[in-house]
């Protein structure tokens, strides 16, 4: 599974995941600086799975006709130490995710 942290996510959290599979920054992945739709279109074909705190993405796109899921993440802060809580649940949530899926965690 390719996935792509967004960038309002610490860098540093991608080893946290590597476990799930290829794991890469926006900012890495020479995606930092898109909009949100342009981001989901970019990744189509390099990546299968977004994961961001941006909690409007799934209401501002239609993620579902496309071939990409995101998993939208619910933390006060975007701090590494209120990402680790989640990471079980993320990778959980990675073995059975689907393209056009949005997950919450």
């Amino acid at each position: 599974m390719r996935i792509l942290l967004d960038e309002c996510l610490p860098v540093d959290f991608r080893h946290d995941l590597v476990l799930s599979g290829q794991v890469e920054t926006a900012s890495f992945a020479g995606l930092a600086g898109i909009s949100n739709g342009a981001l989901l279109d970019a990744m189509s074909g390099r990546f299968d799975v977004l994961i961001t705190i941006d909690a409007g993405l799934r209401y501002q796109q239609s993620i579902t006709k496309r071939p990409v899921a995101v998993i939208v993440l619910r933390v006060p802060t975007n701090a590494i130490d209120d990402l680790r809580p989640l990471v079980p649940a993320i990778l959980t949530a990675l073995t059975s995710i689907k393209p056009g899926m949005v997950v919450e965690i």
